[in-house]
This record gives C-alpha cells, sequence and structure tokens, in this order.
C-alpha cells in the first residue's frame, strides 16, 4: 500500500530526525569531552562561560576649572664681553651678585632664587681663527611669588644688571592645584556618567556598577613668554596673572546590568 506523506507529516518527520542527530551529537560530544582530572574542558563549558561574561561600556568625561595664577617664574640673566675668559667671568659673576641682591631686597627669598646656567664661548672675527675676546653668560631662575610686587621685583632686577641683564622668559603657574584638581576630578566623573547612562538607556540596559577607572591629568602650561628686556630704570613691569584652566580627563568603563 503507497504511503502519502502530508506536509504536516513531513514537517514531524524531519523534526523528529533532527532531534534525533541532536541528541546523538550530544551523546557523542559527552563522551569524547570526558577526561580525567586534569584533562581538558568540555567544548560546552567553555561556551558557557564565554556567553556569561557581562556586557560592558567604556566611555571618557572631561572636567575643567579655571584659577588665577598666584606664582611667577622669572628666568633671566646677564651677558658680557671680556678680553679674556677671566675677566669674561668675574663681570658676569659681578653683575649676577647683583642682580641676586637686588631680588633679595625686594623680598625674593634665597631658596627661591637658583643658578641655571653658566657659559664662556671665544668670539672671533669675521675672517680671523684667534678670538677676539670672549662671551660669559650667567643664568638664574627666580620663583616669585607675590604677585602683586612681582613686577617690582622684575624691574629691581633688571636695572641691578645694568646694560649686561637679559629676561628670558616668565611662566605665571598656580602654586597649588590639589583643590581645583579634585573638582575637575569630580566633574570628569559626573560627565561619563552622564554620557554611560544615556547609552545604557537607548540600548535598552539598565547601567551597572563601575568596573575601572583611568585617568590624564595633563600638566598645565606656562600662561606665555616674556620679551627680553635691557636694563633701564623705569616703572614697575606690568604683570597680568589672568587666568589658567586646568582639565582632566577619564575614562569609565561600566558594566551592563
Amino acid at each position: 500500500m503507497p504511503v502519502i506523506i502530508t506536509p504536516a507529516v513531513r514537517a514531524v518527520a524531519l523534526g523528529s530526525a533532527a532531534a534525533a542527530l541532536l541528541l546523538g551529537a550530544f551523546a557523542l560530544g559527552a563522551s569524547r569531552g570526558s577526561a580525567p582530572s586534569g584533562g581538558p574542558r568540555l567544548a560546552g563549558a567553555q561556551l558557557t562561560s564565554s556567553a556569561a561574561a557581562a556586557a560592558k561600556i567604556t566611555v571618557s568625561g572631561t572636567g575643567t576649572v579655571t584659577g588665577t595664577p598666584d606664582q611667577l617664574t622669572l628666568d633671566m640673566g646677564v651677558q658680557v664681553n671680556g678680553a679674556s675668559v677671566d675677566s669674561a667671568l668675574q663681570q658676569a659673576s659681578q653683575a649676577v651678585r647683583q642682580v641676586t641682591a637686588a631680588l633679595r631686597d625686594q623680598g625674593v627669598a634665597a631658596a627661591d632664587i637658583q643658578t641655571s646656567g653658566l657659559s664662556v664661548q671665544p668670539s672671533y672675527g669675521s675672517s680671523s681663527q684667534v678670538p677676539q675676546g670672549y662671551q660669559a653668560s650667567e643664568s638664574l631662575t627666580a620663583t616669585l611669588v607675590r604677585m602683586t610686587v612681582a613686577g617690582a621685583q622684575i624691574q629691581a632686577a633688571v636695572h641691578a644688571g645694568g646694560n649686561a641683564a637679559t629676561v628670558d622668559d616668565i611662566s605665571l603657574n598656580l602654586a597649588d592645584s590639589s583643590g581645583l584638581l579634585a573638582t575637575a576630578r569630580a566633574r570628569a566623573v559626573a560627565d561619563a556618567r552622564v554620557k554611560a547612562a544615556q547609552y545604557a538607556k537607548a540600548l535598552g540596559q539598565p547601567l551597572g556598577p563601575v568596573l575601572s577607572v583611568s585617568d590624564q591629568t595633563p600638566a598645565p602650561g606656562p600662561i606665555g613668554p616674556f620679551a627680553s628686556a635691557s636694563a633701564g630704570k623705569a616703572a614697575s613691569v606690568p604683570i597680568s596673572p589672568g587666568s589658567q584652566q586646568l582639565s582632566v580627563s577619564v575614562t569609565v568603563v561600566y558594566a551592563l546590568a
């Protein structure tokens, strides 16, 4: 008697065959995956472990604060010419002593004045190989902690150095930035959390706990250079501290619950 398989019967038969094949494959895999203690783990267990790994989201946040510089670093020195090495060096040393004395008289602490360079070089004519003289340079770095009188201190130092004085650079800094950095870090973390919550909402998943946090805090740079100056009696050098920004960037990894 011929057997007629209807679509419904064919579907049931195919489903049963597929189930049988899956059961057979599972049994075969279990028998092959069985191993004594210390042997390789079952492939199914590895897949389960991988599938169970929690989803996570990584975001960055930035916090910026502004402060007023309350400290000035002055880089200056003297440069003189002499007929001999000894003569040039003596003149330069005398000029530096005068500059240092002027800074001390203006209230700059000895601990805030530091020698930063010394150079003696021969000077040659346009076509001569024999030195016609020598040039000596000495430089120092002074930290001025009273911004209200920093201009007068600079002027006094330059005047004391006479025509040998040079001013190479100044930088305006924050003496203590710890409080500002703490505020910037708090703002950066809050910024990261807002972003993470937005992404989690867009994905339709609740935001979980923080898994890790890392930050990058660039050092604040100087406000700007101060033009070189020659000696001359004049009013105090005008100093405008302006403002300085501190920025903190953080990277936060959140779990998605």
